[in-house]
């Protein structure tokens, strides 16, 4: 079997090394949420990867993953669609962009509507 060729530093699988003695590991870990005023979000339709399959993508969350699952979950349960969240983003079956942009801006976020 041949040996793997290391590309970049992520091909290590997360390995750290500091020469630091007050090196903290857990130091960039914990992100801070923004307040929804302060966060600027944007809607758009994607298609690209599902067997194409239309869905609204949620991008520019900024914060915690806990409150990114949490406005993720609020969304579905008020489409009454499917949907996850993955990288920062939020996915929601089907095309519920301008419904998506009303139930933002109620909760008081800065919401962009991005594509036709």
């Amino acid at each position: 079997m041949a040996k793997k060729k290391l590309s970049n530093l992520s091909d290590l699988g997360g390995f750290v090394f500091s020469t630091n003695e007050n090196f903290d590991l857990n130091q960039n870990e914990t992100q801070e949420t923004l307040a929804p005023k302060e966060q600027y979000l944007e809607a758009l339709f994607s298609n690209k990867g599902r067997g194409g399959k239309t869905v609204t993508v949620i991008k520019g969350f900024e914060g915690a993953d806990e409150d990114l699952k949490a406005l993720g979950k609020l969304l579905k349960t008020k489409c009454g669609v499917g949907g996850s969240t993955k990288d920062g983003e939020i996915i929601i079956q089907g095309k519920f962009r301008d419904k998506v942009m009303e139930i933002l801006k109620a909760e008081g976020y800065n919401v962009k509507r991005v594509g036709g």
